[in-house]
């Protein structure tokens, strides 16, 4: 019981600063991303789904900072049944970037592995009612080299420690029925 007692003196007595984020971490700023195709929380229109042609729409990303040495983007539906879902993963973009035309990747940039088990996009496809689709991009301070067969895990861990700005545009599908 005093043994109890004084951890908890010891832990409560710890100042709060150490549970804070460390002072001197550099501030991200913040990537827009934006589509000609859909507003922020706006519907998704049908030909970017499983229930038309099922192409990438087109996205734009701005206020990429000057320190970036690439982009990633990342596609998922935290809506998805279970756990989150992917839908689409590119990497290695050039920080150059600053259009993503509809139905296309970037030159020279590496497609990974989705959810649907292969390394292209794959449209907001809900089972049931209306799903949030998050088209998240990322500045990096360096370039990665995981090769195409790489799914999220492995994408967010080589991603960790480098992110140098960040960014979303959120858009909704659901399926009629």
């Amino acid at each position: 019981m005093k043994t109890t007692r004084l951890l908890l003196l010891v832990a409560l007595s710890l100042p709060a600063a150490s549970l804070a984020p460390a002072q001197n971490a550099p501030a991200r700023s913040s990537l827009k991303v934006t589509s000609s195709a859909f507003a922020e929380g706006g519907k998704i229109p049908k030909q970017y789904t499983c229930d038309d042609s099922n192409v990438s729409p087109p996205l734009r990303i701005e206020n990429v900072p000057a320190s970036a040495k690439s982009l990633v983007l990342i596609v998922d539906d935290p809506d998805a049944p279970g756990r989150t879902w992917t839908h689409w993963l590119v990497w290695s973009i050039d920080p150059r970037t600053t259009e993503i035309r509809e139905k296309s990747v970037p030159q020279n940039a590496v497609q990974g592995t989705s959810d649907f088990g292969s390394a292209s996009y794959g449209g907001p496809c809900p089972p049931s009612g209306t799903h949030r689709y998050y088209f998240k991009a990322y500045a990096l301070d360096s370039t990665l080299t995981l090769p195409s067969s790489a799914k999220k895990a492995a994408l967010e861990k080589a991603m960790a420690g480098h992110i140098v700005a960040e960014g979303s545009l959120m858009g909704t599908y659901s399926r009629e029925h």
